[in-house]
């Protein structure tokens, strides 16, 4: 059932670093990107993939984990993804991605949670050192950054209580992500 997928893709920020992801596996994940909707049927995005440990290293080096949580840098060593998605808009084909990216990246974490992967969607990102990183020629504009992973932490989605909407880890690192009940989200 897709709502019990929808519940599983949250974002995992801990991962098994030494359960290694594909690059097949992730080309299969692009794929459903590719079959997803696009505005104007423009198909602007491509994508860089990677599953080599020192490529991993850089990019996660650009990458800001949890802004939420300020005491914590970011998964330890043990922990980090094992592979990286990045999604980038094609300014030879136009200049406005639209919402593309964003359809992109829950049919590709959708299609992981399925594997019994997760994964991380970034936009805090230093795009121009991970261009440099990479290679990334300059036509191509640093959009998302998705991690994956088999995921090594547990997340529990709660109720909002008082408008506080920020996420949190109590002390066995369960990760906790309020969400608003649909009566608040419903205006009609």
């Amino acid at each position: 059932m897709i709502q019990d997928l929808i519940l599983k893709n949250r974002s995992y920020r801990r991962f098994y670093q030494d359960h290694k992801i594909s690059i097949e596996e992730l080309t299969e994940l692009v794929n459903l990107a590719r079959l997803s909707p696009s505005g104007k049927n423009l198909q602007p995005l491509k994508y860089f993939l990677s599953v080599d440990d020192e490529t991993n290293e850089k990019i996660f080096s650009t990458l800001a984990w949890a802004g939420y949580l300020k005491d914590w840098d970011g998964p330890e060593e043990g922990e980090k993804p094992s592979g990286y998605i990045i999604i980038l808009g094609d300014t030879r084909l136009t200049k406005n991605f639209m919402c593309d990216h964003g359809i992109a990246s829950q049919s590709m974490l959708l299609g992981a949670v399925e594997k019994g992967f997760g994964g991380c969607i970034f936009g805090s990102i230093k795009r121009e050192k991970l261009k440099e990183f990479l290679k990334i020629e300059n036509h191509f504009e640093v959009l998302l950054v998705i991690a994956i992973g088999k995921p090594k932490e547990k997340v529990v989605v709660e109720k909002v209580i008082d408008n506080n909407i920020k996420y949190f880890r109590d002390e066995n690192q369960t990760h906790y992500v309020p969400k608003r009940d649909l009566k608040d989200i419903i205006i009609s």
